[in-house]
């Protein structure tokens, strides 16, 4: 089976052509043994780009453990890349269907080759039954959303060696979805909390039906963030598309930032917009193919 291998600000994937190659039998299966950084050939997660009767081409996401999810925001601009520069369709802009529906890509082109893409994310998704979050476990909040919401019941997280209290970590909690589901956490300093503790306890809360991302942001401005990412179903990456979008639309519902920021993450920037005329989120980052090789296990 061939495969490449890609980044978009060093969220890494292995990335399969289902128009040349057969769908894997159990990409659930694939992902886990091809994602493994020691025994496979290393990555955030497998992505299938597959053929579509409503759009260019449809894009599978599974992540490290095996489980699918709805959408990738650096993702689905490697995928835009392959696309246009494989030949599979030579146009721009590009539309790719998801989990989320079809989104729409303009690709920033040179020397033939795609470099950078602006990813139309559509509209976040704020009610908590659609993120999901299990409402039931709040008190009633304002307009039916969960924006800034007091988690003081979890500002202890119990842990093997006894307690760990997040230093500088604001206690308010606001749950966004891009088609798959965020919490975003605001704090005085990224580098403070123990993501590694942190990421997985919230994942894995029952208030969360389907999991979730989890994201911890330090404002620099109001038009520029510093945000790390605990990955549902991968851990710690590099960065997160989906949840960037999230943290800027984060940020303008609590007034912590404008509707035009940059995302700084371990692996890069993202630029993003949450446009006030359409209510659609708009990100642009790079795409880069690392290399190709054929699996054999």
């Amino acid at each position: 089976m061939r495969f490449t291998k890609m980044q978009g600000t060093g969220n890494d994937y292995v990335y399969v052509d289902c128009l040349a190659e057969p769908m894997p039998e159990r990409p659930d299966e694939l992902a886990r043994k091809i994602s493994d950084r020691h025994f496979g050939v290393g990555g955030d997660g497998l992505i299938l780009i597959c053929p579509s009767q409503k759009a260019d081409a449809r894009m599978r996401m599974f992540n490290a453990d095996g489980s699918e999810a709805e959408m990738c925001g650096n993702g689905i601009r490697c995928v835009a890349k392959y696309v246009y520069d494989h030949g599979i369709a030579r146009r721009s802009p590009l539309r790719i269907e998801t989990g989320r529906g079809v989104l729409i890509l303009d690709l920033e082109i040179a020397d033939d080759r795609v470099r950078r893409v602006r990813v139309d994310m559509g509209e976040p998704i704020l009610e908590p039954s659609r993120i999901p979050v299990d409402s039931s476990m709040f008190m009633p909040f304002p307009d039916n959303r969960i924006i800034d919401f007091r988690m003081d019941k979890f500002r202890k997280i119990p842990t093997r060696n006894g307690v760990l209290e997040p230093m500088g970590l604001d206690c308010r909690m606001t749950c966004v979805s891009m088609g798959n589901p965020h919490a975003v956490f605001f704090c005085e300093n990224v580098s403070w909390i123990q993501l590694d503790i942190f990421g997985p306890y919230f994942e894995n809360l029952p208030l969360f039906p389907q999991r979730t991302n989890v994201h911890i942001v330090q404002v620099k401005s109001r038009d520029e963030v510093i945000m790390r990412t605990w990955e549902r179903g991968s851990g710690i990456t590099l960065a997160c598309g989906t949840g960037a979008c999230a943290v800027c639309v984060a940020g303008v519902l609590t007034n912590r930032t404008g509707r035009n920021i940059i995302a700084h993450l371990p692996g890069g920037d993202l630029e993003l917009q949450w446009n006030e005329t359409d209510n659609h989120v708009y990100m642009t980052g790079e795409a880069v193919k690392v290399f190709s090789g054929e699996w054999n296990k």
